[in-house]
């Protein structure tokens, strides 16, 4: 029996590990969080303090950040925002990028047929290297 919080910030979540604590209740062990390349303060900045202190981790969404990094609305964006995608999305890279950040344990994906399943689970077999 485990329970996490959706979208609620680092304070939120300490203070109900806190709790918790005081209380012998069983804590928060993840967040839910948006994480793509357009949304990274939350899991970058704001939520690694609590991956170090209590070990809540992160089961992040929207890793193509609602399709837009898939070039779904190409029609619709501004083409250097378009050219800069075409650099660097593809939909393994987005969603691999998402699982190395140290506190993510997990990235949801929302497809809507098989093939793009089979080609957003290929990102486990994408490795990044940092130095």
């Amino acid at each position: 029996m485990y329970w996490g919080t959706s979208r609620w910030s680092a304070m939120e979540i300490m203070e109900a590990y806190s709790v918790a604590r005081q209380f012998n209740l069983i804590p928060p062990v993840c967040e839910q969080a948006e994480y793509h390349l357009f949304q990274r303060e939350k899991v970058e900045t704001q939520l690694p303090e609590l991956y170090h202190k209590i070990g809540v981790g992160s089961m992040t969404w929207s890793p193509l950040a609602c399709g837009l990094i898939t070039g779904k609305y190409a029609d619709t964006i501004p083409e250097k925002i378009q050219s800069f995608l075409q650099r660097i999305s593809l939909a393994k890279r987005e969603s691999s990028w998402c699982l190395r950040s140290e506190g993510v344990s997990s990235v949801l994906l929302g497809v809507s047929n098989c093939d793009q399943l089979i080609e957003n689970l290929g990102s486990i077999q994408v490795r990044f290297y940092v130095d």
